[in-house]
């Protein structure tokens, strides 16, 4: 993540979106829904895994929970940027992260920090979640689609932010060299 590949490697990703998002008929209802994971994805974490071997080490929740309250995570510039055409074609984002809803404050100040405005939604985690991520996840997609919505888009670096019905009309997975949850 400290190198041109990895920027490289998530142009490439997001050049894709990008080319699919110029294809959109959209409705014009309001509807239509981009759902963002968070870490990694639209943030990065990369000082803390500075600080912590870049992965190579077990996680600790812990720490990495103080660090997330220091809010001080960086944009990824590609992600930022599809984000910004999506707003200005009027798709929502919504932003679904494995992050737990006692972190909603400075999850909102880190993102608002970094440049990220204007979105629909930011589900995070109830406290004491006991299934599986891609679980969680397809679970509130389900819910955004029950409600009417239309998920034309999902992104995320992990499988897990992407699997499951429903993922969305169209899927984009971003490299993540650090780590990988099932």
């Amino acid at each position: 993540m400290l190198g041109s590949h990895y920027r490289r490697d998530s142009k490439v990703v997001i050049d894709e979106a990008l080319a699919y998002v110029n294809t959109l008929k959209l409705a014009g209802n309001g509807k239509e829904v981009w759902v963002f994971d968070i870490d990694e994805t639209t943030l990065s974490n990369l000082p803390y895994y500075a600080k912590h071997g870049f992965g190579t080490k077990p996680f600790n929740a812990t720490s990495f929970n103080a660090y997330v309250l220091e809010g001080s995570a960086l944009a990824l510039p590609e992600t930022k940027r599809l984000y910004k055409k999506l707003l200005s074609i009027g798709v929502k984002p919504v932003f679904l992260t494995g992050r737990t809803e006692d972190q909603r404050a400075i999850t909102v100040a880190n993102l608002r920090r970094q440049g990220f405005s204007g979105w629909m939604n930011l589900l995070l985690k109830q406290p004491g979640f006991k299934g599986s991520a891609v679980a969680y996840k397809s679970g509130e997609r389900q819910k955004l689609q029950d409600a009417g919505y239309v998920i034309v888009g999902n992104i995320g670096d992990q499988w897990s932010d992407i699997l499951g019905a429903p993922e969305g009309t169209c899927t984009f997975k971003l490299p993540d060299p650090m780590y990988y949850i099932g």
